[in-house]
């Protein structure tokens, strides 16, 4: 799927760096047990939230450059 408008890919997860890095790292902090009710999902998913440090955001934007030029490379399509 080649993007010949030069449009950003509309809510495309490989370049949000919430869907690409963060919600995985929420995930595996934030999920390792099993949560009651939806309260007690919510606290351990603020508390994973506080835990990320400032030099993990850091990596996770220095990355972007990189994650730009694999969806150029990939002509606007799929990558990994």
């Amino acid at each position: 799927m080649k993007n010949t408008t030069g449009e950003w890919p509309p809510n495309s997860p490989d370049l949000n760096p919430m869907d690409y890095a963060i919600w995985s790292i929420l995930q595996e902090k934030a999920c390792k047990k099993p949560h009651p009710n939806v309260e007690s999902l919510k606290r351990a998913l603020k508390k994973a939230w506080n835990e990320i440090t400032l030099e993990t955001l850091i990596k996770v934007v220095d990355n972007f450059p990189k994650r730009l030029k694999a969806c150029v490379d990939a002509e606007g399509g799929w990558f990994e």
